[in-house]
C-alpha cells in the first residue's frame, strides 16, 4: 500500500475532490482539472484504477494538501501541514494533557494546552474539517463501488472480490473518522454516500448517541467483509483493525452514550489477540524509520515515506518538533535539525518512578523540569520516542533528512492488552484477572522491569497506558474516561492556564463545533459552554 499511497497524487478523480459537503467555504473546492483527463465515471470502468482510487482515501490520513509538503491545502484558513490528519489528532489528543506542551504560539495554538480554546480556534476547525474531508473522500469511493455500479462496469471474478474488500476498507476508514468526530465533537453533521456533493440542503445533525450506533454498526458489518487479520497489505485495514476500533469504541461507551460494553471490549480484544499478533521485542523499535518491517505488533498504522509522502505533519512533525536545545538532531534522531516545539510536563515525568523503564526516555541536558514559560523550549524535559533512524542506525530515505519515514501506529497489540485489562477490572465478562495481569507484566518486562507485579488496579492501568502509549494520541480520551481531564482530580502544569494546574469546566470534554459551520448549517447546535 505504500506504493499505492505514493501514487495517489498522480491521478485525480474530479468527483472525489468535490468536498463541499458541509455548506461552508472552509474546505477548498478541490474539483480541479483531472491530471489524467479522467473522471470518476471513466475511472471506475477499469479495475486497474481502483488501487489508486482507494489510495487517495488512505493518503488523506498522511497528506495535508494537493501538492507536496502541504501545498494547496485541502482546508481554507489553515496551513496544509498544520492540518495534516495525525498532526491535528496529536494537537487535539495530546497537547491539552500532561503528555506534551508546545513552545510555538502560532495563532491560537497555546490555548489548546491551556484549555482556554473557543469556537473560533483554527486548530480545532482544522481537525473538524480534516475529519469531514476524509469522510467525503470515503463517500465518493463508496458511491462508485456499489453492487450495481460494479455490475454495470463489468467488474467480475477476482477483481470483483478485491473491489468488495476495498469497499469494506473505505467503510472502515469512514467509520474511523466518524469515531474521531464522535470522540472529539460529539454531535456533528452527518453525511454518507447518499449525500451528493453540491447538494443545496445542508447535512443533518446526528447526536452523539446516534453516531455511536452508526460507527458500531459499520464496524460490525465490515468486520465480516474485510480481509482476515494479517492477510492484507501492510497499512491497509483488515478484520483486526475493525476489532481494535470496536474495542476502543466500547471501552468509552459510557462517555458516548451511557452504556456499559466492557464485555464487548474483552470479546474484541480476544479476537485481535487470537489473530496471532505479538509484541515487538524492543519497545524503541516500534517508532523507528523501519517500523514497517518485522513488526508483529502493529495492527493499523498511517504510513509515511521521506521521499514519496513529504509532509511537515505526520512523523516528520513528531520527530522534528520534539528536538531543540542541545539535542543532537542528526545522530540521535536522523534529521537535519529540530523545530524546538514539543516537550513534556513534570506530571508526565512523574509517571516513570523507575529509571529502568525504557519508555520514560527523557532528554534532560539543558532542560528544566519546571515549565515557567510555555514558549521556552528548554522549560520542560524533552521526550525521546519517534526517530528517523532505522533499527540498524541508518538514516531515513530522504537524503536531506527533512522528511521522516516512520509510520504512525493507531492500533497496536500493547493497547489491546491494556484495554483487555481495564475492561476486566471494570467487570466485563469473558476476561481473566490473571490473564490481564500477565499481559501487563509482558509490557513491563519489555520496558525493562526485572520483577513482575502481583496485582493491578484501574488507577494503575491509566498510568500504564500513559507510559506505554505516550504521544500515541489516546491520552485525552483516557483522562476523560477516568474523570480526570477537566477536574481537579488530576492536575498538570498549565492545565486551566495556571502554572500549577487548575480544573476547568466539564464542557471542555468536548471541543466546540467551529463557529463558521454553526453559521453555515442551521441544522447544527453548538456544544454546551461555547
Amino acid at each position: 500500500m505504500k506504493n499505492n499511497i505514493k501514487k495517489f497524487k498522480t491521478i485525480t478523480i474530479a468527483a472525489t475532490f468535490s468536498l463541499l459537503l458541509i455548506g461552508t467555504s472552509c474546505i477548498n473546492d478541490l474539483e480541479q482539472e483531472p491530471l489524467t483527463g479522467l473522471t470518476s465515471i471513466s475511472i471506475y470502468k477499469d479495475f486497474a484504477n481502483y488501487p489508486s482510487a482507494l489510495a487517495k482515501v488512505y493518503g488523506g490520513f498522511a497528506h495535508g494538501g494537493q501538492e507536496p509538503n502541504g501545498g494547496n491545502s485541502d482546508i481554507n484558513g489553515i496551513d496544509g501541514n498544520f492540518s495534516q490528519y495525525t498532526r491535528m489528532l496529536f494537537t487535539m489528543q495530546v497537547l491539552p494533557t500532561d503528555e506534551a506542551v508546545i513552545a510555538w504560539n502560532d495563532g491560537t495554538l497555546h490555548t489548546i494546552h491551556k484549555m482556554t480554546w473557543d469556537s473560533s480556534n483554527e486548530f480545532i476547525a482544522g481537525m473538524y474539517y480534516r475529519i469531514f474531508t476524509q469522510i467525503a473522500t470515503s463517500n465518493e469511493f463508496l458511491r462508485n463501488v456499489t453492487d450495481e455500479k460494479l455490475a454495470s462496469n463489468n467488474i467480475t471474478g477476482d477483481n470483483l472480490t478485491e473491489a468488495k474488500y476495498m469497499r469494506a476498507e473505505a467503510r472502515f476508514l469512514r467509520a474511523l473518522s466518524y469515531y474521531y468526530a464522535l470522540d472529539l465533537f460529539g454531535n456533528v453533521p452527518f453525511v454518507d454516500e447518499s449525500y451528493l456533493p453540491g447538494s443545496i440542503n445542508p447535512p443533518r445533525r446526528i447526536t452523539r448517541a446516534e453516531l455511536f450506533d452508526f460507527v458500531e454498526s459499520e464496524l460490525l458489518a465490515v468486520s465480516n467483509d474485510l480481509k482476515a487479520p494479517k492477510t492484507n497489505e501492510y497499512g491497509r485495514a483488515d478484520k483486526a483493525a475493525a476489532w481494535a476500533l470496536l474495542a476502543r469504541l466500547y471501552l468509552n461507551s459510557k462517555i458516548y452514550n451511557g452504556s456499559d460494553h466492557y464485555t464487548d471490549v474483552i470479546t474484541y480484544c480476544n479476537k485481535v489477540i487470537e489473530a496471532g499478533y505479538g509484541l515487538k521485542p524492543k519497545y524503541a523499535d516500534l517508532f523507528l524509520a523501519d517500523n514497517d518491517k518485522n513488526n508483529p505488533e502493529v495492527i493499523f498504522a498511517i504510513l509515511f515515506d521521506g521521499v514519496h509522502i513529504q509532509t511537515s505533519g505526520g512523523s516528520t512533525y513528531l520527530v522534528h518538533a520534539a528536538v531543540g536545545g542541545s539535542m543532537p538532531a542528526e545522530t540521535m534522531f536522523g534529521i537535519n535539525g529540530g523545530w524546538g516545539g514539543l516537550r513534556t510536563t513534570k506530571a508526565y515525568v512523574g509517571l516513570f518512578p523507575d529509571s529502568n523503564d525504557q519508555r520514560g526516555n527523557f532528554y534532560t541536558e539543558g532542560q528544566s523540569l519546571e515549565i515557567n514559560d510555555l514558549g521556552t523550549f528548554t522549560d520542560g524535559y524533552a521526550f525521546v520516542k519517534f526517530k528517523n533512524l532505522t533499527s540498524t542506525g541508518a538514516f531515513g530515505t530522504d537524503a536531506a533528512k527533512n522528511f521522516v519515514d516512520t509510520d504512525v501506529p493507531l492500533f497496536r497489540l500493547a493497547d489491546i492488552y491494556l484495554m483487555y485489562a481495564e475492561a476486566t477490572l471494570r467487570g466485563g465478562a469473558g476476561g481473566s484477572a490473571a490473564t490481564a495481569l500477565a499481559y501487563v507484566n509482558q509490557l513491563r518486562t519489555r520496558a525493562g522491569y526485572t520483577s513482575t507485579l502481583s496485582s493491578i488496579n484501574l488507577d494503575f492501568i491509566l498510568d500504564e497506558r500513559a507510559r506505554e502509549l505516550g504521544w500515541e494520541m489516546t491520552r485525552r480520551t483516557d483522562l476523560i474516561r477516568y474523570g480526570k481531564f477537566t477536574t481537579a482530580a488530576y492536575l498538570w502544569p498549565w492545565k486551566g492556564n495556571i502554572k500549577e494546574g487548575a480544573a476547568v469546566g466539564d464542557y471542555r470534554n468536548l471541543y466546540p463545533i467551529p463557529a463558521k459551520d454553526i453559521i453555515a448549517n442551521p441544522n447544527l447546535v453548538q456544544n454546551p459552554g461555547y
